[in-house]
Protein backbone atom coordinates (compact mmCIF):
# COMPACT_ATOMS: atom_id res chain seq x y z
CA UNK A 1 0.00 0.00 0.00
CA UNK A 2 1.65 3.30 -1.06
CA UNK A 3 2.03 6.07 1.46
CA UNK A 4 -0.38 8.96 1.20
CA UNK A 5 1.14 11.65 -1.03
CA UNK A 6 -0.68 14.47 0.77
CA UNK A 7 1.38 13.93 3.93
CA UNK A 8 4.69 13.05 2.28
CA UNK A 9 5.71 16.70 1.91
CA UNK A 10 5.05 17.45 5.58
CA UNK A 11 7.97 15.36 6.83
CA UNK A 12 11.35 16.92 6.17
CA UNK A 13 13.97 15.71 8.68
CA UNK A 14 16.69 18.07 7.44
CA UNK A 15 14.40 21.05 7.92
CA UNK A 16 13.60 20.08 11.53
CA UNK A 17 17.31 20.03 12.44
CA UNK A 18 17.85 23.55 11.10
CA UNK A 19 14.92 25.12 12.95
CA UNK A 20 15.67 27.44 15.86
CA UNK A 21 14.66 25.96 19.22
CA UNK A 22 11.67 28.26 19.68
CA UNK A 23 10.27 27.47 16.22
CA UNK A 24 10.73 23.72 16.72
CA UNK A 25 8.98 23.92 20.09
CA UNK A 26 6.04 25.91 18.67
CA UNK A 27 5.67 23.45 15.81
CA UNK A 28 5.79 20.54 18.27
CA UNK A 29 3.09 22.17 20.41
CA UNK A 30 0.91 22.62 17.30
CA UNK A 31 1.34 18.96 16.37
CA UNK A 32 0.43 17.80 19.88
CA UNK A 33 -2.65 20.03 19.94
CA UNK A 34 -3.77 18.72 16.55
CA UNK A 35 -3.27 15.12 17.59
CA UNK A 36 -5.21 15.64 20.82
CA UNK A 37 -8.12 17.62 19.42
CA UNK A 38 -8.73 16.35 15.91
CA UNK A 39 -10.21 13.11 14.66
CA UNK A 40 -7.37 12.26 12.28
CA UNK A 41 -6.88 9.15 10.16
CA UNK A 42 -4.25 6.71 11.40
CA UNK A 43 -1.83 7.54 8.58
CA UNK A 44 -1.92 11.25 9.43
CA UNK A 45 -1.51 10.53 13.14
CA UNK A 46 1.54 8.38 12.43
CA UNK A 47 3.07 11.07 10.20
CA UNK A 48 2.48 13.71 12.88
CA UNK A 49 3.96 11.40 15.52
CA UNK A 50 7.09 10.88 13.40
CA UNK A 51 7.45 14.62 12.81
CA UNK A 52 6.90 15.29 16.51
CA UNK A 53 9.57 12.75 17.40
CA UNK A 54 12.08 14.50 15.11
CA UNK A 55 11.18 17.89 16.56
CA UNK A 56 11.54 16.53 20.10
CA UNK A 57 14.99 15.19 19.27
CA UNK A 58 15.95 18.56 17.75
CA UNK A 59 14.78 20.42 20.87
CA UNK A 60 16.62 18.01 23.18
CA UNK A 61 19.85 18.39 21.19
CA UNK A 62 19.63 22.18 21.22
CA UNK A 63 18.95 22.19 24.97
CA UNK A 64 21.91 19.86 25.57
CA UNK A 65 24.16 22.20 23.56
CA UNK A 66 22.96 25.20 25.57
CA UNK A 67 23.48 23.33 28.85
CA UNK A 68 27.03 22.42 27.83
CA UNK A 69 27.82 26.05 27.03
CA UNK A 70 26.43 27.17 30.38
CA UNK A 71 28.46 24.53 32.22
CA UNK A 72 31.61 25.78 30.52
CA UNK A 73 31.20 29.22 32.08
CA UNK A 74 33.03 29.76 35.33
CA UNK A 75 33.58 32.73 37.56
CA UNK A 76 37.07 34.10 37.90
CA UNK A 77 38.41 35.34 41.22
CA UNK A 78 37.38 38.88 40.24
CA UNK A 79 33.79 37.69 39.73
CA UNK A 80 33.94 37.91 35.95
CA UNK A 81 32.41 35.17 33.83
CA UNK A 82 34.77 33.41 31.45
CA UNK A 83 34.45 30.44 29.16
CA UNK A 84 36.48 27.55 30.49
CA UNK A 85 37.99 25.12 27.98
CA UNK A 86 36.05 21.97 27.19
CA UNK A 87 37.68 18.96 28.90
CA UNK A 88 37.66 16.76 25.79
CA UNK A 89 38.61 19.48 23.30
CA UNK A 90 41.53 18.93 20.94
CA UNK A 91 44.80 20.44 22.13
CA UNK A 92 43.45 21.05 25.63
CA UNK A 93 45.92 19.58 28.11
CA UNK A 94 45.06 21.55 31.26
Amino acid sequence: MPSAPKIAGQNNPAKADSLPFEDALKKLETIVAAMESEDLPLEVLLAKYEEGTRLTRTCQEKLAEAELKIQQLEKTAAGEMKLKPLAGAEGSDE
